[in-house]
């Protein structure tokens, strides 16, 4: 009994060490307990989804658009959603979810991009706001401190068009030219570099930033100051500067950067010591990529100065001016070109948005890029070769050129290169189609214009030198180079606005829209039949894409510029669209009687949130009681032009834009210009120091212009 009874406990001794083992052998292959996913928003769940984000990420979202990772949501930049949820059938039913402060008064051109619910997107003076649109609210924002008192060293409005993403880092460019890598959870500065190759000279930046293959591209602004233009890529990791190829050639006495600079400057005349204003061809705004031929496009913007008969004086194409350019992602060596406006007069950039797509013409598939730029013609170019495959008007304002030749050449008009008295070219300046974006809906076959006409007369200035200070000549004072005096005589055409569906294969509007003003924003198409747009008159519209029939719209409280985008969140789509008014006609005219600041807007169907206010644009009584004498009136006027017409306005003429109309002012306000003018209290908001532009002389003289145009209109 007592070896049974030491038995029995041996064996249950070596049960227990037994039974223990196996429990440690079965925890020891079992596998670990799952960890619960980071809450949506968390800085985890961030970095682990922009942290996906790279070119097989862009490539395959594609092909469903959930989210919006890139600025034209694809490599190719088509704008195009495939996202059925909001369609022509239940759009009416769609509602404000929420509306997002961002906190700005000028204008917003931004693109928010949004990944798994996280929307990255900027406004004026290049703030970055990191939002989660699962409930509206603000992640973070990051303000790279730009020097508001040098907002005059750009054009057209102190905008940004958007940021990039890329494995965990957001991307912006500042107004001041630095490019900024920026945590994509925290907001805190990754890395900086400063992209302008000579400070001396007025280069900003405006434009989003793209990367391919690992590369962070941006261009640059600044041709209307005289600059010499260029495009940079950087290693996302590291910033580390990649290559550069300047779209201009320099001077012909140094080594060229290339052979491609090399072929350019023969194109040029030498007399008149181009380079030392730049030539411009500044790449600001468009760029798209094509992953299969290994080829990235950029578009090239205009002449500095305006007149060729001043940069070039023996004429020449003056390459790469106003041109599709494309360039080795890898290396950024030149490739091929293609010559939209040769021998630029006009301010025709080619730096609007382009679409890659691939088409069926005359029976054949092609490769092709579609671009709208400011010269009124829609091209249709062999992205392989840069052939042009056809041109035509989109817009019956077009009268520098009646057509392309068969050489791929404009056929111009005899009034096009009339310098030495008054003409209007039409497109002006500010372009039949300008940076708004447009969009391509493959199930249509239509393309998505913002088309425009504003009405500009122009004549060269005889007398122009660079950097002259040029009684006249729009913002000389300033530093622009125009070598051309604008609104000699007042121009005849009417100003237009208006949403063309375009066949580019047929090379026609399938169907249009009529807006009440020019400047109207950019579109989005989706695969639900529907074609999203903001107005100047404060609308967000969407329109059946086959038919045009308006289904839907919805009041924004001040003008939109920036185009919508769509995604899908937790299964469900929503559309959103940030809203400024602004940009270079926003500053100085509108056409609403609402303002709001900077907002962005996010709707899905059933969405019931209220709108914020609308507050009603404050606009003073014409101004009254300024002494002046009215000698100085001519002279006034002169001065006036040069430093203050393209932010201003005519007095009393213009109503304002997003900056005040000064014929609408205080008379205590004009009576004490000066205060203004000189280190004035407007500074932080951009306005100008005219200490050394300006002396108390000339500024009683601007007085003069201003109550004396406002006495002039006033009714009798």
């Amino acid at each position: 009994m007592r070896s049974q009874s030491h038995a029995a406990r041996h064996a249950r001794w070596y049960g227990v060490r037994l039974g223990a083992a196996v429990v440690s052998l079965a925890g020891a292959l079992a596998p670990p307990a799952l960890a619960a996913p980071p809450a949506k928003g968390s800085p985890e769940h961030i970095r682990a989804v922009t942290g996906r984000i790279d070119g097989a990420a862009i490539r395959a979202n594609a092909k469903s658009t959930a989210d919006w990772p890139s600025h034209g949501l694809d490599y190719a930049e088509t704008r195009f959603s495939k996202l059925t949820q909001i369609n022509a059938g239940n759009v009416k039913d769609l509602g404000l979810v929420w509306s997002y402060n961002l906190e700005s008064t000028r204008g917003v051109e931004a693109t928010p991009l949004v990944v798994d619910g996280i929307m990255y997107v900027t406004a004026s003076w290049s703030i970055v706001h990191a939002v989660d649109v699962r409930s509206g609210q603000r992640l973070w924002t990051y303000d790279p401190q730009v020097k508001r008192e040098g907002g005059y060293k750009g054009c057209c409005d102190v905008v940004n068009r958007g940021v990039a993403l890329y494995q965990g880092k957001v991307f912006v460019a500042a107004y001041d030219g630095r490019l900024i890598a920026l945590d994509a959870a925290s907001g805190k500065v990754a890395w900086e570099q400063d992209t302008i190759i000579d400070r001396k000279f007025s280069y900003t930046i405006t434009g989003a930033p793209r990367v391919y293959k690992g590369k962070v591209i941006i261009g640059n602004g600044g041709a209307e100051y005289g600059v010499r233009g260029y495009i940079t890529a950087y290693d996302a990791a590291s910033g580390k500067q990649a290559w550069r190829w300047f779209t201009v050639p320099g001077d012909p006495a140094k080594p060229f950067e290339n052979e491609a600079m090399a072929k350019a400057a023969k194109t040029w005349d030498p007399s008149a010591k181009y380079w030392e204003s730049g030539g411009g061809g500044t790449a600001w705004d468009t760029m798209s990529f094509d992953p299969e031929l290994n080829l990235m496009y950029i578009g090239t913007g205009n002449g500095s100065p305006w007149a060729r008969g001043k940069r070039s004086p023996a004429g020449g194409d003056n390459l790469y001016l106003a041109s599709i350019v494309a360039l080795n992602p890898d290396t950024g060596k030149y490739v091929w070109h293609y010559q939209e406006t040769p021998g630029d007069n006009w301010d025709f950039t080619s730096t609007q948005p382009m679409i890659l797509a691939d088409l069926k013409i005359a029976n054949k598939p092609r490769k092709v890029i579609l671009h709208a730029p400011k010269n009124g013609f829609f091209f249709v170019i062999d992205r392989k070769s840069g052939q042009l495959i056809s041109a035509e008007k989109f817009t019956p304002e077009v009268n520098w050129a009646s057509g392309y030749g068969k050489d791929g050449r404009p056929i111009e008009t005899p009034i096009a290169r009339v310098a030495d008295r008054p003409r209007e070219i039409t497109p002006s300046a500010y372009g039949a189609h300008n940076w708004h974006s447009m969009s391509f809906n493959p199930a249509t076959g239509l393309v998505y214009l913002p088309v425009q006409n504003i009405p500009v007369n122009l004549m060269d200035n005889k007398d122009w030198k660079f950097n002259g200070v040029r009684p006249g000549e729009p913002h000389s004072g300033m530093g622009w180079n125009l070598a051309m005096f604008a609104n000699v005589e007042p121009p005849q055409t009417k100003p237009a606005g208006r949403l063309v569906a375009w066949d580019p294969v047929q090379q026609k509007a399938a169907w249009q829209h009529e807006h009440v003003s020019p400047w109207n924003g950019g579109t989005l198409s989706t695969a639900g039949n529907l074609v999203f747009q903001g107005t100047a008159d404060g609308r967000l519209v969407a329109y059946n894409a086959a038919s045009g029939d308006k289904l839907w719209e919805t009041p924004t409280g001040t003008g939109v510029v920036a185009a919508p985008t769509t995604y899908l969140v937790d299964g469900k789509q929503y559309v959103s669209v940030a809203v400024g008014w602004g940009g270079v006609y926003g500053i100085t005219a509108r056409a609403t009687d609402k303002q709001s600041p900077g907002t962005v807007y996010t709707f899905a169907v059933g969405g019931t949130a209220k709108a914020p206010d609308f507050v009603a644009y404050k606009l003073g009584n014409l101004l009254q009681g300024v002494k002046y004498d009215p000698n100085h009136y001519k002279e006034g006027t002169s001065l006036y032009v040069s430093n203050c017409v393209f932010c201003h306005g005519v007095p009393g003429v213009d109503r304002g834009g997003n900056i005040p109309n000064l014929g609408y002012s205080a008379a205590d306000v004009i009576s004490n210009l000066d205060k203004f003018v000189f280190k004035g209290p407007f500074m932080n908001n951009g306005m100008p120091d005219f200490t050394g532009k300006l002396t108390a002389e000339e500024v009683e003289k601007v007085k003069a212009f201003i109550q004396g145009t406002a006495d002039a209109i006033r009714p009798k």
